[in-house]
């Protein structure tokens, strides 16, 4: 069974001025991209069947926006979305055991966090893909085993939702 892994950058978020980074909200631009980027997956096909998500208001809002698009599109499965703090205190190696400790029986895994864990991770599985996503960038990548197994993946497509 080929699995899919997509990993995705939050949206656009507003400035820290007070307050604590953790509770950093998506702006207006955020939402409309993190929508955009819902409505470009389901077109893709990539509806996820789990959802590993950083805790943070702006992954939170960013997630939201993504299921918003994907109903928006049609999509009415539910993923079961699990918050982790990890992907927002720790780095590469926690993001990628997260994403090994994935359910065997998810086809298709969307993880939503923070730069430059994300970009990271996805350069960790392609070390050809050495590019840093952008806010609300999506990058795909095809996995040929199970996800206790994950080793590499190619990355085969990126996108950046506007």
């Amino acid at each position: 069974m080929t699995r899919t892994l997509v990993i995705m950058r939050h949206a656009k978020a507003e400035q820290l001025v007070s307050g604590s980074d953790f509770e950093r909200r998506l702006t207006a631009r955020g939402t409309t991209n993190a929508t955009a980027a819902g409505a470009w997956l389901a077109a893709e096909g990539l509806v996820p069947d789990l959802v590993i998500c950083s805790p943070a208001a702006r992954t939170r809002g960013t997630w939201h926006g993504v299921a918003i698009g994907l109903a928006d599109a049609g999509v009415t499965a539910s993923p079961i979305v699990h918050y982790e703090a990890a992907l927002y205190e720790e780095g590469l190696a926690s993001a990628l055991g997260l994403v090994r400790g994935a359910d065997p029986e998810a086809a298709t895994v969307l993880v939503i966090g923070h730069n430059p864990t994300v970009s990271a991770l996805s350069a960790r599985l392609d070390d050809k893909a050495t590019d840093a996503l952008r806010t609300a960038g999506i990058a795909v990548h095809e996995v040929g085993g199970d996800w206790a197994g994950l080793g590499s993946a190619p990355r085969r497509r990126t996108h950046t939702a506007r």
